[in-house]
């Protein structure tokens, strides 16, 4: 039997399917991720192959490019505990206190993977159904009892299961069924030391204390048994997790970056929804002035005009996007924005010149929007909505229509301006607000543990299909014009997500379908 040749196909000249970045993004235009599509790419590798680091600022690397926005349902110490350990970095709002905020950015420092540095405590006077709540809310009944039922003050006993399981009177003082022969840890103790005295006294909770016999930190059996290796996690030179802090542009505000700097601040961030101000000028310069060390995030920005202004003043990432946001309704309110996907590639394009990254920061609904917007030229996401249902973010979830929440508010909603976030909203009379977002509630999305992995490999499988291995690579597809797209119509969007059925099951982890595209 004869073999069959394989035909020689002539190469197709010059003309391309798609268009090109720039092509796509023509003056005039105003898309957002919706309105395009990559097409894709030559696969000759894995998707586990797929590198995912990017740098966050201009002298700041992270493994994951994910960046919790600073909002005070979204980010303080746990999440950034969490997401640095998972490769990618938080930056805690600034809607509290100096020294509230400071406390969380202390806490992420000194954070040990292994160690609970904020355990639930309670005091001798509480009773059996205090435990019975906490277990209800928090899925957990091992609790230290110190004096006065804080942190850092004397620890006195612990309640487990076994001391409260068969007890009828569930008023009952902690005191009267505490146990008090206690096997503790002192300050200072490593993770293996920790887990070795766990492993001999064959207890379930492990409470840490200091030379007084405060209580100073907790650690779990259960959570050793469960603990994963974090392989990919974001830390500085001395193995500290990295951790980033919003500042406003007011005077006042210049006390709290001094204090955040002293807590050991990675990347201090100027959270404005419009960076292109004098204000913003003057902290950008005042920072790089006093603190020449520390990173510095500026915007928001959405024009290269803007971005000119905050780089020539040493800006060394720009968070652009103006509106976007599930929760904003500035472009509503106030008429003034830009359409997200043509606002990350312009201002990326531009600031590529000068070595600045950018974080496409809003209109991020699931995988696909991520990597869209890292193939228009941002080098990481600032994600609130995607975030803000996991079990990492502030507040406590409950049940509304039989679903499982959180609530979930814009910086810019009447709630938060009342609690302080209009310190992002230059306005001066605090006596009138013009709200530019709402508050809602997102769904529960269980733990970033699980969560930020399943988005990782998505992105991952992403760039498979692109035929690009890294963000470096991506970009260098994008602007040698390589990198293909198409625009969509709304008949080509309505076709590339569900649709036709008369019913349909939506994937676990609290996402819908719709959420990818």
């Amino acid at each position: 039997m004869a073999v069959q040749k394989r035909k020689t196909i002539p190469e197709v000249p010059a003309e391309q399917d798609g268009l090109s970045g720039e092509e796509l993004f023509a003056r005039g235009k105003g898309l957002t991720y919706d309105d395009f599509i990559v097409l894709p790419g030559y696969i000759d590798f894995q998707a586990s192959e797929v590198d995912l680091e990017t740098r966050v600022t201009r002298n700041i690397k992270i493994k994951r490019p994910l960046v919790s926005s600073p909002m005070d349902t979204v980010t303080e110490w746990k999440m950034a505990v969490y997401l640095a350990l998972l490769g990618g970095i938080g930056i805690i709002h600034y809607n509290n206190t100096i020294e509230a905020q400071v406390e969380h950015v202390r806490k992420v420092k000194r954070f040990e993977n292994g160690f609970i540095i904020d355990p639930v405590v309670l005091s001798p006077r509480h009773t059996v159904s205090d435990v019975d709540r906490i277990k209800k809310e928090h899925g957990f009944s091992g609790i230290p009892i110190t004096e006065d039922g804080t942190l850092g003050s004397r620890l006195v006993g612990i309640v487990t299961n076994r001391d409260i399981d068969f007890e009828k009177d569930r008023s009952r003082p902690l005191a009267e069924v505490m146990t008090t022969d206690l096997i503790t840890a002192k300050q200072g103790v490593t993770l293996h030391e920790a887990n070795q005295i766990l492993k001999a006294s064959k207890k379930g909770k492990l409470p840490v204390v200091d030379d007084q016999f405060r209580l100073v930190a907790l650690l779990s059996r259960r959570d050793l048994l469960t603990n994963k290796d974090y392989p990919y996690a974001s830390k500085s030179a001395d193995k500290q997790l990295l951790v980033g802090a919003a500042v406003s542009t007011r005077q006042e505000d210049r006390e709290r970056i001094e204090a955040l700097v002293d807590a050991g601040v990675d990347i201090l961030l100027i959270d404005s929804a419009q960076g292109y101000s004098r204000y913003q000028i003057e902290t950008l310069r005042f920072i790089k002035e006093r603190y020449p060390d520390i990173d510095v995030i500026a915007g928001n920005v959405v024009t290269t005009e803007q971005c000119r202004a905050l780089i020539e003043e040493g800006a060394d990432a720009l968070r652009v996007g103006m509106g976007p946001g599930s929760i904003c309704i500035t472009q509503t309110m106030m008429a003034v924005g830009r359409p997200q996907a043509t606002a990350v590639y312009r201002c990326a394009k531009y600031a590529r010149q000068f070595d600045v990254p950018v974080i496409a920061d809003g209109g991020i609904q699931g995988i696909g929007h991520i990597a869209k917007a890292l193939a228009i030229g941002a080098s990481t996401v600032m994600a609130g909505y995607l975030l803000a249902g996991t079990a990492e973010a502030p507040g406590e979830y409950f049940y509304e229509n039989g679903v499982r929440v959180k609530r979930y508010r814009g910086m810019a909603s009447v709630e938060a301006m009342t609690a302080g976030g209009g310190k992002r909203y230059m306005s001066e009379d605090d006596q009138v607000i013009v709200p530019q977002g709402v508050t809602g509630t997102v769904p529960d999305r269980g733990s970033l543990v699980d969560y930020v992995p399943y988005l990782m490999k998505g992105l991952q499988q992403a760039f498979q299909d692109m035929g690009v291995r890294s963000i470096p690579e991506l970009h260098e597809a994008l602007y040698s014009g390589k990198l293909r797209f198409e625009q969509r119509t709304s008949a080509a969007q309505a076709e590339g997500t569900v649709h036709s059925l008369y019913s349909f099951k939506p994937p676990k982890l609290g996402r819908s379908p719709i959420d990818a595209f």
